[in-house]
C-alpha cells in the first residue's frame, strides 16, 4: 500500500538537541574538547558595569570559529548558516527556539577585543595540540602568502607633497555632484588614512624610477584591457594609497594582477602540521625583513610551552646575511636557500682573510677601502690601484673600460657559506622536501577551505585577528582528526591482540582436547 506523508505542525513537542546530534559528530566532539571558560575573566576589563548584557564571549568565539570551519567569510552568512544546523546550535549552546545574535554584533565585538585576546585564545588551542603530543617543536617551517584586502584598486588616491596636501583635499571636496560621474576612479565614501599616509615620502630618484616604469608598463601591457587608455597609470605604494584601508598595500605575484593585499605569515611544526604562529604584515615588505620578528615571537611561545626549537626551514625569500647571523646568535640552525643576489667573491680572485684583501689572477692586491650600506645591507668595498690595472694583459676582460677593479661583497660571507653548506647537504635536501610538504599545503588549505581567501575586515590589527581565528580553526580540525585516528588505531591494536589470543587459545585447546579442534 502506498504511503503519503502529510505535515501537520504540532502545538507542543518534546525535543532535545543532545539526542539528535550523533556522538561522532564533529561539533559534538569539538564541544567536549574545547573549553573557553577562561575568556570570561580575560575579557571582563573590556565591558562596563551597567547597561544591556553583551553577547557571551565564548559564543562569539565559537561563532567566529564556525565561520572559518565552514569556509564562510561573511558574518551575515555565518548567522544564517548556524541557524539551520542542529549540530552547530548544540556546539554554541543554543536551543532550536532561541534566537542567535545579530550579525553586526560579531563585527562590533571583534573590534572591541584587542589582538592580545585573540592571540591568547590561539595559544590555548596550540597548548591543546601540544598536550596531545602533536607538536615536536624542534623543526619549524615558515612561509608567507598575499591575502586579498577588503579594498578595491579603483579607490586608490594619489599621494601629494606635504605642503600641497590641504589644497589637494580642498579641491577634491569641492567637486560638484554633476562632475562626480566623470571623476576618475571609484572614490571611497570616507577617507580613513592619516595625514602621514596621504603625504608622499618617496625620494626624487624613486619617483623618477616609477615614472620610467609607468612608460614601460603602458608599452608592455598592451594586451591588458585599458592599459593603453590615457588615464591608465602604473600604481605604486610610494605614489598611491587606499582611503578605504590605508594599511593595505599594492603587491603582485608573477602571473597575477596587481591588488591591495596583506602579507600573511605562518609557522608550522613539521611533526603533524600544526600552526605554531600566525601574523599579518604590510604587503610592501620582503619576507626577509620580518623574519627576526617571527623568530623572537615563536621562540618565546615554544619556550613557554616547554619545547626546544632547533631547525628553521624557509624558502629563499627569507635569505639575507643579517638573518643568517641573527639565527646563529639565537642558536638556531637555518636551512634557507640563498637568494640569487649572493654570488660570493669574483671568479678567479682569492681572499686573504688575515690581511683583509683580495688577490687577482695576476697577483695584484685589491685592498679594503670602506664599508657602506647598500639596499639595507652592509657591504665591504675593495679597490685596486689604477697603476696596477693600467698595463694588465686581462684588463679588458676584467674591468672593461674602468680604471680599477671594484669588489663589493656582503660582510656576512662566512654565515652565507655555512648556511649554503647545510642546504646542499643530504640532510638539507631532506629538509627542503619536508618544508615543501609541510607549510605550503597548509597555506593552500587556509586559503581554499578555511575562509582566508580574503580579509573581510579593515586595518592590519583586525586582519591579525582574522589570521589567528583561521589558524585556530585549522589546528582544532587537526586535533580532532588526530584523536579519531589515534582512537581507531588503538581499537585496531586491541582487536588484533584479542584475535591473536583467540588463535593461541584455540590451538592450545586442540592440543589438549583433539576432539574440540573443530569447535
Amino acid at each position: 500500500m502506498q504511503g503519503k506523508k502529510v505535515y501537520h505542525e504540532k502545538l507542543f513537542s518534546s525535543f532535545q538537541l543532545s539526542q539528535r546530534v550523533p556522538k561522532e559528530n564533529f561539533y559534538r566532539r569539538l564541544k567536549e574538547v574545547l573549553d573557553l571558560s577562561f575568556l570570561y575573566s580575560l575579557t571582563k576589563p573590556y565591558y562596563g558595569s551597567c547597561g544591556q548584557k553583551s553577547i557571551d564571549p565564548v559564543v562569539f568565539y565559537k561563532l567566529c570559529l564556525v565561520g572559518y570551519l565552514e569556509n564562510i567569510i561573511s558574518d551575515r552568512q555565518v548567522i544564517e548558516h548556524c541557524s539551520l544546523r542542529l549540530d552547530i546550535l548544540y556546539f554554541l549552546g543554543f536551543d532550536i527556539d532561541e534566537e542567535l545574535p545579530w550579525h553586526s554584533t560579531l563585527s562590533r565585538t571583534r573590534q572591541l577585543f584587542p589582538e592580545a585576546v585573540f592571540e591568547e585564545v590561539f595559544t590555548h588551542v596550540l597548548s591543546l595540540c601540544i598536550d596531545r603530543g602533536m607538536v615536536a617543536g624542534h623543526s619549524q617551517a615558515i612561509d608567507s602568502a598575499p591575502v586579498k584586502a577588503n579594498a578595491s584598486m579603483d579607490s586608490l588616491e594619489l599621494k601629494v607633497p606635504e605642503e600641497e596636501l590641504d589644497e589637494h583635499i580642498r579641491r577634491v571636496r569641492n567637486i560638484s555632484s554633476m562632475d562626480k560621474p566623470y571623476y576618475d576612479g571609484r572614490k571611497a565614501k570616507t577617507n580613513k588614512a592619516s595625514r602621514q599616509q596621504r603625504s608622499i615620502t618617496a625620494a626624487k630618484h624613486e619617483l623618477q624610477g616609477i615614472k620610467s616604469r609607468t612608460k614601460k608598463w603602458a608599452k608592455d601591457q598592451d594586451t591588458r584591457q585599458g592599459s593603453r587608455h590615457s588615464k591608465s597609470k602604473y600604481t605604486s605604494n610610494k605614489t598611491h594609497y587606499s582611503p578605504t584601508d590605508p594599511d593595505a598595500r599594492i603587491s603582485v605575484k608573477p602571473g597575477k594582477a596587481r591588488k591591495l593585499n596583506y602579507h600573511g605569515n605562518i609557522s608550522v611544526d613539521t611533526a603533524h602540521h600544526v600552526i605554531t604562529d600566525a601574523k599579518v604584515y604590510h604587503a610592501d615588505l620582503k619576507d626577509s625583513q620580518y623574519l627576526q620578528d617571527v623568530i623572537m615571537r615563536l621562540k618565546s611561545r615554544l619556550w613557554q610551552q616547554g619545547l626546544i626549537w632547533r631547525n628553521v626551514l624557509a624558502d629563499a625569500g627569507y635569505s639575507s646575511g643579517e638573518n643568517y647571523d641573527f639565527l646563529e646568535r639565537q642558536n638556531l640552525v637555518s636551512y634557507i636557500p640563498q637568494h640569487g643576489t649572493y654570488k660570493g667573491g669574483p671568479e678567479g680572485f682569492t681572499f686573504v682573510g688575515d690581511e683583509n684583501h683580495w688577490l687577482c689572477p695576476q697577483g695584484k692586491k685589491v685592498t679594503f677601502r670602506k664599508r657602506v650600506l647598500v639596499k639595507n645591507s652592509l657591504q665591504d668595498h675593495y679597490l685596486t690601484k689604477r697603476s696596477d690595472c693600467k698595463n694588465c694583459p686581462i684588463k679588458k676582460q676584467c674591468i672593461g673600460k674602468s680604471y680599477e677593479k671594484r669588489i663589493g661583497i656582503t660582510i656576512w660571507v662566512e654565515q652565507y657559506e655555512r648556511n649554503n653548506k647545510r642546504v646542499k647537504s643530504r640532510f638539507g635536501r631532506y629538509m627542503k622536501s619536508k618544508r615543501q610538504s609541510t607549510v605550503e599545503p597548509v597555506w593552500g588549505t587556509l586559503t581554499q577551505f578555511m575562509g582566508l581567501r580574503k580579509i573581510n575586515t579593515i586595518g592590519i590589527a583586525q586582519a591579525n585577528k582574522v589570521m589567528h581565528l583561521a589558524a585556530m580553526a585549522y589546528n582544532l580540525k587537526k586535533l580532532l582528526k588526530y584523536e579519531a585516528k589515534k582512537a581507531a588505531t588503538m581499537a585496531a591494536a586491541i582487536a588484533l591482540c584479542f584475535s591473536f589470543l583467540r588463535q593461541k587459545i584455540k590451538g592450545f585447546k586442540a592440543l589438549i582436547f583433539p576432539e574440540l579442534r573443530f569447535c
